[in-house]
């Protein structure tokens, strides 16, 4: 089931307040909610407040990069509140002295002990991407022509890279341009209309 683009279940059955960032493809999150699902605090903004300046003084970067954002509050009125992207979320929850964030560092130990396996090994990144799309439910007809598609797109970076074109801009562009040709649309567009943009 598709959550709502504002309300997002990080937590077991708890939901934190999301926007989806159509421009940069990512959420933002709401920092008082995760602090709040995370620590039972009676006052949660404070509690984030306190944590702010300890991770300051500790010449933490991700708290900097945080940044106001305007979301319905439980009075039902618009208000600013700060919000931090996947990253930034999964970095402060390692911050927090919490019962409930132990299965999320333990999760973030698992992901990093696989992402090092993978370096040794890429093909497991493959048989992972296979067991991802198989728990979402995709039939195993798309699995096999996503997978195709992968290396298709492989196929055409390195001819890219021979050719001299330099990642980023020049990539996007033709990406852009490829997808207008077959589609209508740019990358972008294309993400948003897709389930896996909201998911």
């Amino acid at each position: 089931m598709i959550e709502p683009k504002n309300k997002i279940k990080l937590f077991e059955d708890k939901q934190v307040r999301a926007e989806w960032d159509a421009e940069n493809e990512k959420y933002w999150f709401s920092i008082i909610d995760v602090v709040k699902i995370l620590t039972d605090s009676v006052n949660p903004v404070a509690y984030w407040r306190k944590l702010k300046q300890r991770l300051i003084a500790e010449g933490n970067e991700t708290v900097t990069n945080c940044h106001g954002l305007k979301m319905v509050a439980p009075d039902g009125k618009m208000r600013i509140t700060d919000v931090a992207d996947t990253e930034q979320v999964l970095r402060l929850i390692q911050s927090i002295p919490s019962k409930k964030a132990e299965p999320f560092k333990l999760f973030l130990a698992k992901v990093g002990s696989e992402r090092i396996d993978e370096t040794v090994d890429p093909e497991l990144s493959i048989d992972r991407a296979i067991q991802n799309y198989r728990r979402l439910g995709y039939s195993e007809n798309w699995i096999n022509q996503r997978i195709k598609s992968i290396e298709v797109r492989k196929s055409l970076t390195d001819e890219w890279d021979n050719s001299g074109v330099q990642k980023g801009e020049e990539y996007a562009s033709l990406t852009d341009l490829m997808s207008k040709t077959w589609s209508g649309m740019t990358t972008r567009e294309y993400k948003n209309r897709t389930p896996l943009a909201t998911a």
